[in-house]
Formats: C-alpha cells, sequence, structure tokens
C-alpha cells in the first residue's frame, strides 16, 4: 500500500497553503468581513443625553469613577434611539470571542473540501485502491475538530456563574442518553445503520489479527452490548454539545423569517434549511426510504423504481445538497442575530423607567462581540453531518455513480509486508550516508505501511458503513431535538 504518493503531497501542500495564507487571506474572516453583513454600534453618552433632552455632563465615566462617584448616567427608557448601521471590517473582528478558534476550524474545513474533491478525482481516474485515502483523513480530522470546538464552547457555559446553562447541557445529555439507548435496540429492519454487522466484521478482524500476531490465547473481553453502551456515552456527550446550537438555531431561523417578510423565495430556503435533519432522518428509515424506493407497492406487485445502489448514491448526494444549502443560509441567519440589537432597543422602548448607559452599551456590544460564537453553533453541525457524509463515501466504499457495484470489502487481517534487505557492498562515506539516509526513508515508510495495513485490515468498509451511517443520523437528531424544542420555547414560553 503506497503511502508517498500524489495525494500526500498535495495533503501537504494544502496544509502548507492555509498556514502561509491564514493572516493574508481567509475564508473564515472574509464570511463575515465580506460586507454582506453589517453590525450595530453602541451609543455614546453624549448621543443618550441629547436624546434624553438633558446636558452632557462635563465629567466623563473615567473622572467620576476616580472621585469615588459610583452613581451611573442614566437615561429613560422610552428614548428615540435608533443605531447606526455599519458594515464589519477586519479590524471589527479581531475583537470578536473565539475568533481564532473560528478562523482555523472554517479554513481547515474548507482546504478539507478541497483535498476531498481532489482525492475524488484522483480515484475516478486512477486505481489508488493499494494507497491510502488521504481526503477520508482530513474528513475524520474535520469531525474531531468540529467536537473539539463545540466542547470549548460548552465548557464556556459550565463556567459561568449563573449555572442555568449548565443545566441545559445537562438535561439535553440525559434526555439524548435515553433517546440513545432506545435508537440502538431498534431493528436494523427498520434503522438502516449496519452496525451490527460492522461490529460483528470487527470482532471478527480483530480475532484474526491476534492469532496472526501470536496472540492465539488472547480473547476480546468486550461484548457488543458493551459497545453499544459506550456508543450510547457517545451519543449523550454530542446531544449535550448539540443543546446550545439547537436552541440558537431556532432563534436564528424565526429572527431570519420574520426579517424576510416580504421575500417569499428566501422564506421557502430558510424553511427547508431548518427542516433540513429532519429529510436525514427520514433517509434512514428502511420502511419509509429504501422500501418504499426499492419495492414500491403496485396493486399484489411491488415495483423496483430504483436499485439499493442507486438509492445509496441518491441518499448520500441528497445529504450533501442539504448541507450545502444550510450553508448558503448562513448570512440570513448571521444578519438575523445581529439584528437582536435593534430588537432590544425596540422592546426598551416599550418599558417605563430608568436606565443606565452603560447597559445600553454593554447589551449593544455584547451581540456583536458573540457574533463568532453564534456563527460556530450554526456551522458546526452542518460539518459534523457534511463531513460524516464524507467520510463515509470514502471508508464505506460508497460512489456518486450508481451504476457502480458498492459491495464493501470484508478481508480479514492481512499478513504484513516486509521490508527488503539492502546488499552490503563497497562504498565510499558520501554513497554510504545517502544509502543510510534511503534506508532509514524506506524503513519509515515500510513501517507506516505496515501500520496502516493493519488497520486497514481491522476496521474494514463494512464497520465505517455502519459507524459513519449512525453518526450522520444522531447528529441529525439532535439537532431535531434541541431545534424544536428551541421553536417552542421561544414561540410559546418566552410570550408567555
Amino acid at each position: 500500500m503506497a503511502l508517498m504518493g500524489i495525494q500526500l503531497v498535495v495533503s501537504l501542500l494544502a496544509a502548507s497553503i492555509m498556514q502561509r495564507m491564514a493572516p493574508h487571506y481567509s475564508f473564515a474572516r472574509w464570511l463575515l468581513c465580506n460586507g454582506s453583513l453589517y453590525r450595530f454600534k453602541h451609543p455614546s453618552e453624549g448621543e443618550l443625553c441629547a436624546l434624553a433632552g438633558k446636558q452632557m455632563p462635563k465629567q466623563t465615566r473615567r473622572d467620576r469613577r476616580q472621585n469615588g462617584e459610583s452613581k451611573p448616567l442614566t437615561v429613560p427608557k422610552d428614548i428615540d434611539l435608533h443605531l447606526e448601521k455599519a458594515p464589519i471590517n477586519a479590524l471589527d473582528a479581531l475583537v470578536l470571542r473565539f475568533f481564532l478558534e473560528y478562523q482555523w476550524l472554517i479554513d481547515f474545513a474548507v482546504y478539507a473540501s478541497g483535498v476531498f474533491m481532489f482525492t475524488e478525482c484522483y480515484y475516478s481516474f486512477v486505481d489508488a485502491s493499494k494507497e491510502v485515502n488521504i481526503g477520508a483523513i482530513w474528513c475524520v480530522l474535520t469531525v474531531l475538530f468540529s467536537l473539539k470546538t463545540l466542547h470549548t464552547l460548552m465548557s464556556h457555559y459550565f463556567s459561568s456563574e449563573e449555572g442555568g446553562e449548565r443545566s441545559v447541557c445537562l438535561a439535553f445529555g440525559f434526555l439524548s442518553l435515553l433517546v440513545a439507548m432506545l435508537v440502538l435496540v431498534v431493528r436494523e429492519d427498520y434503522l438502516e445503520f449496519g452496525l451490527e454487522s460492522g461490529f460483528s466484521s470487527l470482532f471478527d478482524n480483530l480475532e484474526v489479527f491476534t492469532r496472526q500476531h501470536g496472540y492465539a490465547e488472547w480473547s476480546i473481553p468486550v461484548t457488543k452490548l458493551t459497545v453499544k453502551l459506550g456508543l450510547a456515552g457517545i451519543c449523550a456527550y454530542i446531544g449535550a454539545l448539540l443543546a446550545f446550537p439547537g436552541l440558537r438555531m431556532a432563534q436564528t431561523h424565526l429572527d431570519a423569517v420574520q426579517l424576510n417578510a416580504g421575500r417569499p423565495h428566501i422564506q421557502i430556503l430558510l424553511h427547508m434549511s431548518f427542516l433540513s435533519p429532519v429529510i436525514v432522518l427520514i433517509l434512514w428509515v428502511k420502511p419509509i426510504a429504501r422500501d418504499f424506493l426499492a419495492n414500491a407497492p403496485l396493486g399484489k406487485t411491488t415495483v423496483t423504481i430504483v436499485s439499493s445502489e442507486t438509492f445509496d448514491s441518491m441518499r448520500l448526494g441528497i445529504i450533501v445538497a442539504l448541507c450545502l444549502l444550510r450553508l448558503a443560509m448562513t448570512r440570513y441567519h448571521m444578519q438575523a442575530y445581529l439584528n437582536l440589537a435593534q430588537k432590544w432597543v425596540e422592546q426598551m422602548k416599550k418599558e417605563a423607567g430608568r436606565i443606565a448607559a452603560i447597559d445600553i452599551q454593554r447589551k449593544v456590544t455584547r451581540i456583536f462581540c458573540y457574533l463568532t460564537v453564534i456563527t460556530l453553533q450554526y456551522l458546526v453541525p452542518v460539518f459534523l453531518i457534511l463531513f460524516s457524509t464524507l467520510a463515509l463515501k470514502s471508508l464505506g466504499g460508497f460512489s456518486w455513480r450508481a451504476d457502480v457495484e458498492q459491495t464493501p470489502g470484508v478481508t480479514p487481517a492481512l499478513i504484513m509486508p516486509t521490508v527488503a534487505p539492502v546488499l552490503p557492498g563497497g562504498l565510499d562515506e558520501d554513497e554510504e550516508g545517502m544509502d543510510d539516509m534511503e534506508e532509514d526513508v524506506q524503513a519509515t515508510v515500510a513501517h507506516l505501511t505496515e501500520a496502516f495495513t493493519a488497520l486497514k485490515s481491522v476496521l474494514t468498509p463494512l464497520f465505517f458503513r455502519g459507524f459513519f451511517a449512525f453518526l450522520t443520523w444522531w447528529v441529525a437528531a439532535c439537532q431535531v431535538i434541541s431545534s424544536l424544542f428551541g421553536i417552542y420555547f421561544h414561540q410559546y414560553l418566552m410570550q408567555n
């Protein structure tokens, strides 16, 4: 199995370009600073005093604090305040919370998509079955980095002094654990993940692998029940990570629909984007999706509308298209979030009493400072579904073309290759040094080849099909649960 191929060269080139181009050009920075999004500036104390009909105090806030005057400047809540709009520029983006994490993850996902598309084109023209699929590795890394980013955001909620966010995450975690345990006991006749066959392939190949390496008496100390319990724990963790992204998605969806009230075609796309996880769930329900298309009832007979291979390709294509639709709707959701500043001001005008000027400035500024957090909460779940689907396609042995046979490999553990010895000869010191270096490179490549061969012999495409199919479905399920609860919360509970 070749390692030092053109795929590795392109992968290293993409990593180098991403590192060198990040300070000069970043897709993540362009997404926020391309002029399509605008923020609201907080009013100064002078503007608030002018609107309140009072004279601006001569002492500044710093002078009052130094003189021991703790009484803040207050203005009536019903003043005629209108926030000034301004396009977001690169300097504004530097003050945003978690901006570096946001920029790195978005850029990595973009380059991972490029590497994946290159590997797909490469595999369509060259028989590279013995090579390591570098594009699949980038997809898996994107999934792991996305989970790490969500973990960082959830840690921020857990460090909050109020503790309300912590309770929400724990509640969704326990709810996800219960739902995952129910889903894992559903038969394959209803939810066709392929986990049973995938785990059976994993255990069988692992047993063969251990026997080939002299561990004939060693037995696997785990069972399928233990693996499913561990998988349910992972599902609970993912459910806790996706709690606030789903709640925020519900709020931005309602605001985006209201913001585009005069554009019905945009509203239709927003509704389709919001309901896309539901479509992902249905695609894995066998009686509704595969059986309806492969064995459609027509009277007393059944008609095959599409073949099983065609359905697998269609399912992957539909999921990718839905993810692209969600990515296309990013700007509308982010602008709807930024409009919360003006929305809060309009709500404040309806209240009686007075409010400190610093509280108005903090509220308006805080909404803008958390823009990258909201963007990550919107994009990371899309990345989880998208790159899990791409990894499912590459590692599961699927094809984008419906006419290609898609039989997953179940080859048991293979015998490890050996390195060809180098015959000694009469060489000078320079030639010996070059030969030693070449031998070291060959030995390193041989060891890496041996490791990847062992990994490929144990983790077969049959296992990857079950694991990534379940991961894709579960992320969509968590989004449906949290976003629907968010719709109920913002539509009914908040209004009451």
